[in-house]
């Protein structure tokens, strides 16, 4: 699947299927939900309005009132792609958020999840 194909993917089509990944492995809707805050800095409401109005991944990510100071320290391997490595800015924070929730359903804690 080509970049820009990633990119038009709309946010509330990828987003369940980030909270079956996790329910599976014994974690919740609200723990997603906490991952994605930290990464993007939406709250609660501005969350649910990315998922009410449909956007795009690159929309949903260039809303983000602030990517978390910490994202930086992300590293690891997803999808067979070492995060840290990913030279396409758009693509790198799409890896970071589907690092986390990789981290999450392998029953990581919270703390190490949001590295803290």
């Amino acid at each position: 699947m080509s970049s820009e194909r990633i990119f038009k993917m709309a946010f509330s089509s990828v987003y369940p299927l980030y909270i079956q990944k996790a329910e599976k492995k014994g974690r919740t809707k609200e723990d997603v939900d906490t991952v994605i805050c930290w990464l993007t800095g939406y709250d609660e409401n501005g969350l649910q309005a990315q998922i009410e109005k449909e956007s795009d991944l690159e929309t949903f990510f260039a809303e983000a009132p602030q990517i978390n100071l910490n994202a930086h320290k992300i590293t690891g391997v997803i999808c067979g792609v070492r995060v840290e490595e990913v030279a396409d800015p758009l693509m790198q924070k799409i890896r970071w958020l589907d690092k986390l929730v990789d981290e999450l359903a392998k029953g990581k804690a919270m703390e190490k999840v949001l590295r803290t």
